[in-house]
């Protein structure tokens, strides 16, 4: 089972008793506001969860006809959740 954007608004609107229709703007509005954190370079950080970056990799350094610089996320688990997953 996967946690969607639909099941998690209702089972936080279910947890907070805020209307689904509330939870979904906030959900939507926070979606925006971290991709516009990361298109601009920064950083997400959920103290004992997660943190997001961006992180720039060069492929085929070697040949400058096929060079190319790439943006990727890169994810970081911290360490309370890596507890949690494995005890």
């Amino acid at each position: 089972m996967s946690l969607n954007k639909k099941r998690m608004v209702r089972e936080i609107g279910r947890r907070t008793r805020l209307s689904n229709r509330d939870v979904q703007r906030v959900v939507e509005t926070l979606v925006e506001v971290w991709t516009e954190e990361l298109v601009n370079g920064g950083r997400i950080e959920l103290e004992h969860f997660v943190a997001l970056e961006i992180q720039t990799v060069e492929r085929h350094r070697d040949d400058p006809a096929l060079r190319q610089t790439l943006r990727q996320i890169k994810l970081r688990v911290s360490k309370a959740l890596r507890e949690k997953l494995n005890p």
